[in-house]
């Protein structure tokens, strides 16, 4: 069921495949939008940030980001405050941990700061690229709410959630919720 809101879906690197949720969830609301930087394994901040922005036509939206997108839904959002009703980050990742990729060193820069807007951070108790508790830090220093999912690995194609029904609920919750508010 599409939400009352539109999408910009935001993948992390190598961008989301057909099995990943993100690519599912696109496919069942049609007036989902995806961003389109120029280089998906060889990410830039700033190139993703212009991605973003471009993707993001109404303000009436719901970013839905994955992994390396929440850097750059968040650092786009410390930029562009209110242009869009709120952000769904999913399994953001820890910008020193062992398992950031390397080859999106400057995604380091991205400091946490509060959004603006309503989020939540939806993170998984054995992401093997962000500790659970990294990822309620962050999603305080966003000011967003936070949602353990237990454990469900990355949260992305090879977590084999396929149309990830239990978050397709968190996320017409929360666009339900987004939509009654006076802007």
């Amino acid at each position: 069921m599409p939400t009352p809101l539109s999408l910009t879906i935001v993948p992390g690197i190598n961008d989301s495949n057909e099995k990943h949720w993100q690519s599912r969830w696109q496919a069942t609301q049609t007036d989902a939008v995806r961003i389109r930087p120029a280089s998906w394994d060889e990410p830039d901040l700033e190139n993703w940030i212009a991605a973003v922005d471009a993707a993001v036509t109404t303000p009436d939206t719901i970013l839905v980001a994955h992994s390396l997108g929440c850097l750059a839904a968040a650092a786009w959002l410390a930029q562009k405050p209110g242009r869009v009703r709120g952000a769904l980050l999913v399994a953001p990742p820890d910008r020193f941990g062992a398992g950031f990729p390397q080859a999106a060193p400057s995604f380091r820069s991205a400091e946490p700061v509060l959004l603006g807007v309503p989020a939540l951070v939806i993170a998984s108790a054995d992401d093997p690229y962000c500790a659970l508790g990294t990822a309620r830090n962050l999603a305080a220093a966003w000011g967003a709410g936070f949602v353990d999912v237990g454990n469900a690995g990355h949260l992305n194609a090879a977590s084999k959630l396929g149309a990830w029904p239990a978050g397709r609920a968190i996320l017409d919750e929360f666009a339900h919720s987004l939509a009654g508010m006076v802007r």
